[in-house]
């Protein structure tokens, strides 16, 4: 089955010598009923053990494990009424005893339910009889999980000895999980293709949970707002498929491309862009490289990852990173089969690589992505690899990996996942370009900060880090992750693996969370300055030109004592601010409104987290009670859990029950506001207290201890119509130190994008 090939791969799971194949010794298991399941729907499951010519012993076991990044609801033995209630039964009547743990079993099985046998044993034929989501007693089911998945195994284990070791039995039972209906339409375009340059439309349809749907139909118009070769005016979307390409478009002249999917009604049920068509020397390229599938911890196959990637996330770069004591060899070749299958020169590009994933104390993570297949896999360890015949080959710490990856043709990133990266202990200029500040573990902007001190110039990148087989639409679901997946635009003409590492060499990409937005970033000098091509801190005799124009990524020295900064943004959303940084100082917060454009609409916002490590999660809970006031809208931002609560719940208070993991969370309200009206926020981590006519259009900010832990409230307008936006900031620079200059866009909905500093020194 698809699973049993997945773990021949890995190799790594379970015991070199299985006993426990043999069905006749060991015993066998069914499932009723089997098939498709829709996500996140209630259903009952009847999985019966029959017991093998072994029997059990008083005190044995058997042992159903699930993967660890499922989020289908935890199971129970205490509420018969409640989600999730789990029973179990002996044919002979015999005690049996449930234990339910969220970690009592091996990696990627981590979530276990052991049924143990107690006062008598079991023969030969007898069974033992498992109800998940037992209704008899009013419990409404067990929640499937909110993602797809085309092999969800309850995977059987014995200990029918009693002596504490569970052998897997042969032919785990598996189900299906599918989409669920149509509830949002996506249409997605490039952000920056020059004219004449080929691109394509990806269209799909997702449920609930944002899962691509076999359930959507319909005939639409497309309006786009400038002319574009070889769009359609009408398509006929077909029952059946999960995504849809219009490829080999062309625009002939400059101009800003927006195009918008109409239903029969005229209704506008979908907008892609914006595409920015412009002469020049660079196209943006999207790409989610960061993510890893179910041959390691994560869920589905890397063929599935790679066919997600390409056809329904429509990225134009990708790669896997499975972590390394996981990754055996036959794994780690056939993934470099699959990646030299499916890399394409101009149009798809996929890079072979891994995620070294050692412990903090000793780096912490890292991505590995080689130009090339068929390179040495350096681990950080073999935990869970059954073959130590080449132990030699590790690479024992971030140091040592730094050291032995000299001469390979290789990129690296920091990143911060359930390990978190220490680059104060372990950097490499000449090979760690980047730091992953966001991904759906949240928002990290300090990992690239820690650095600035430490003078490493490192480039913004963006990646899911998704568990779920779903790179570069990767959401969160019901647990463990608190954000939706990032992406990174690679700004370059040549969209080849040369041409994406040149781009990371020199930090020509910038990052977000998920939205594709046109960012273009220059600092401009009065004079000729110096533009290195590489760090010349790592690299001395690196190139070098003049220049008075530079980009984002670029390591510069100058004479001069200011600069100035000019930036574009074009954006899917009206823009709600745009910081413009040196470093960690926030030099000037831009809004494209004004005090006088603000309106009775009121936003509040948390964010932050815990603290670097495993357990970041911030939880928030709180009430918001509008005194004087009726609020007549109210709107969530990024309320990804769809089961956590963040409601309206009277005419004057909203209430909530939300995480955050560095990224941020809230809602707006607007209000038939009088003149004495009063807000009373309080929360778990504080209280804000204020009349409504002193919250302006600069934030009220509540500081909640933790790692850049907030709660924020400020004004906006009505209606925002300000989606793009050009700016200009004179800079005066400091003396004796770097300067990255960089900026953080946030848009309304909720999304957020950095670019890669210019690093300006005297």
């Amino acid at each position: 089955m698809l699973k049993v090939v997945a773990n021949e791969l890995v190799g790594a799971v379970w015991p070199a010598t299985q006993p426990g194949t043999d069905p006749v010794l060991y015993g066998h298991v069914s499932l009723d009923p089997v098939g498709a399941f829709e996500a996140r729907s209630l259903q009952t499951f009847r999985l019966v053990y029959t017991v093998g010519r072994y029997g059990i012993d008083d005190t044995g076991s058997i042992r159903v494990v699930f993967r660890f990044m499922g989020d289908w609801g935890a199971l129970q033995t205490s509420d018969p009424t409640g989600y999730n209630f789990v029973t179990a039964q002996a044919s002979t009547g015999a005690r049996l005893s449930l234990n339910y743990a969220n970690t009592g079993h091996q990696r990627p099985w981590f979530k276990s339910l052991t049924v143990s046998l107690h006062g008598g044993y079991l023969s030969e034929g007898d069974t033992i009889t498992i109800v998940f989501g037992d209704t008899s007693q009013g419990s409404p089911g067990m929640k499937m999980q909110t993602f797809c998945e085309s092999g969800f195994e309850f995977k059987v284990l014995a200990d029918v000895c009693a002596v504490g070791h569970y052998y897997p039995l042969p032919d785990t039972p598996h189900i299906s999980i599918v989409p669920g209906e149509v509830n949002e339409w996506k249409a997605v375009l490039p952000t920056l293709r020059q004219p004449g340059e080929v691109f394509r439309l990806g269209l799909k349809a997702e449920d609930k949970w944002g899962n691509p749907t076999d359930q959507a139909t319909g005939q639409f118009r497309i309006r786009s707002s400038h002319p574009v070769k070889g769009l359609p005016e009408t398509i006929d979307y077909q029952l059946g498929e999960k995504s849809m390409i219009l490829d080999n478009l062309t625009v002939d002249k400059s101009g800003i491309v927006r195009i918008q999917l109409l239903d029969e009604s005229g209704k506008c049920v979908a907008e892609a862009g914006p595409l920015l068509i412009q002469e020049g020397g660079f196209s943006g390229y999207w790409g989610d490289l960061h993510g890893q599938s179910g041959e390691s911890i994560g869920l589905t196959t890397s063929r599935e990852y790679f066919e997600f990637a390409r056809n329904k996330s429509f990225l134009d770069v990708t790669g896997h990173q499975a972590n390394d004591f996981q990754v055996n060899n036959a794994f780690w070749k056939y993934l470099n089969e699959l990646t030299a299958e499916y890399h394409e020169d101009k149009r798809f590009v996929v890079f072979p690589g891994y995620e070294w994933s050692g412990n903090t104390a000793v780096g912490g993570d890292r991505n590995v992505f080689f130009r090339s297949e068929g390179r040495q896999i350096r681990r950080s360890s073999h935990a869970l690899l059954a073959d130590r015949s080449d132990l030699e080959t590790d690479s024992s710490t971030a140091a040592q990996l730094f050291e032995d990856l000299q001469g390979e043709d290789c990129v690296v990133y920091a990143h911060v996942g359930g390990r978190y990266a220490d680059i104060t202990q372990a950097h490499d200029p000449r090979l760690e370009t980047a730091m992953e500040i966001h991904s759906a573990w949240g928002t990290f902007e300090w990992l690239l900060t820690d650095g600035f001190p430490l003078g490493h110039r490192s480039g913004v990148v963006c990646n899911s880090d998704g568990h779920k087989g779903r790179p570069g639409a990767s959401y969160p679901g019901a647990s463990t992750f608190g954000a939706y997946g990032g992406l990174t635009c690679f700004l370059t003409d040549d969209l080849t693996r040369d041409g994406i590492f040149e781009c990371l060499r020199r930090r020509h990409h910038y990052g977000t969370t998920g939205c594709r937005m046109h960012m273009d970033v220059t600092v401009q000098f009065n004079e000729e300055a110096t533009v290195f091509e590489r760090d010349p801190n790592a690299f001395p005799d690196t190139k070098r030109f003049q220049s008075r124009k530079v980009m984002m990524g670029d390591i510069v020295q100058t004479t001069a004592r200011e600069v100035t900064l000019k930036l574009n943004i074009l954006a899917h959303s009206p823009i709600e601010r745009i910081e413009i940084r040196n470093g960690t100082e926030v030099l000037e917060t831009f809004r494209p409104y004004t005090s006088a454009d603000l309106s009775n609409r009121i936003r509040v916002i948390w964010s932050g987290a815990e603290y670097r490590g495993r357990g970041r999660q911030s939880s928030w809970t709180g009430r918001a009670i509008f005194k004087g006031c009726h609020i007549e809208r109210f709107s969530k931002i990024n309320a990804w859990n769809h089961e956590r609560r963040l409601e309206r719940c009277s005419g004057d208070t909203v209430e909530w029950d939300a995480i955050t993991t560095g990224n941020f969370g809230g809602f707006d309200v607007w209000l038939n506001e009088s003149d004495a009206g009063q807000l009373d926020l309080t929360t778990n981590r504080g209280t804000i207290r204020k009349t409504l006519a002193d919250v302006g259009l600069d934030d009220t900010v509540l500081e909640a201890g933790g790692l850049e832990r907030q709660l924020r409230v400020f004004r906006l307008p009505d209606e925002n119509p300000h989606r793009e936006v050009e700016h200009e900031l004179r800079i005066s620079l400091k003396l004796e130190e770097d300067n990255p200059l960089w900026i953080c866009v946030t848009t309304e909905d909720g999304f957020q994008a950095w670019s890669s500093p210019v690093f300006v020194f005297r």
